[in-house]
């Protein structure tokens, strides 16, 4: 199994979700969270001076799948996240040991 993490831009969440669901995937964890990369930042007019934001808001999508289908996550991911502007995330894949469900107590690995 792998954990698929993708940091994506808030307003391409839901794209990002639709995405997933014609995929058949529905359970994820969504989480917001504040990161710079390549783009270093932000400038903002304010009061008539510029303001420099370095940390900029994003999202956090977490999703557990199969290793057979990471390739197939990932690009649907991407399908729904891109903009094609600097800015638009970063796909991280972590293997997973095992998973077990804490209702059941069913394991996966």
């Amino acid at each position: 199994m792998k954990m698929i993490k993708a940091i994506v831009r808030p307003e391409r969440l839901e794209f990002v979700k639709k995405a997933l669901e014609n995929q058949g995937l529905f359970g994820m964890t969504v989480m917001p969270v504040e990161g710079r990369g390549d783009q270093k930042g932000i400038s903002l007019q304010y009061r008539g001076g510029a303001i420099m934001v370095d940390l900029i808001p994003k999202v956090q999508i977490e999703v557990v799948v199969k290793d057979a289908d990471t390739d197939r996550v990932i690009t649907a991911i991407c399908d729904g996240a891109k903009t094609g502007r600097i800015g638009d995330g970063r796909i991280f894949v972590i293997p997973v040991e095992r998973s077990i469900r804490v209702r059941t107590g069913e394991q996966e690995s």
